[in-house]
């Protein structure tokens, strides 16, 4: 199973064309979180994104640009796919109760 880290960055955005996109995206199955391997969930940077499936970088950026659209912004996006991620410095999902905001 391949992972992903997809950035968007939306173009002359506010606050509520990033709420639209963080929705579009997680309904075509990305999240805004990353689990490390002893089980803890961290928080990704705003407007980055985890995706992990038997999926083509292709296929990731093809969906991820449906997601985008719906903001009606202009976007620009980098899908790199992963042989392994290493992080310092996220929040731990658990200490949030609410999604973050971008």
């Amino acid at each position: 199973m391949a992972a992903f880290t997809v950035r968007v960055e939306l173009h002359s955005a506010s606050e509520p064309d990033y709420q639209i996109l963080h929705a579009a995206m997680e309904t075509r199955g990305f999240s805004r979180y990353i689990t490390s391997d002893d089980g803890i969930t961290y928080h990704l940077p705003t407007a980055e994104y985890n995706r992990e499936g038997n999926f083509t970088r292709q296929q990731v950026l093809d969906s991820a640009k449906i997601a985008a659209s719906t903001t009606g912004k202009k976007y620009a996006i980098l899908v790199t796919e992963s042989a392994g991620r290493t992080w310092v410095g996220l929040a731990v999902k658990s200490q949030y109760s609410q999604p973050r905001r971008a």
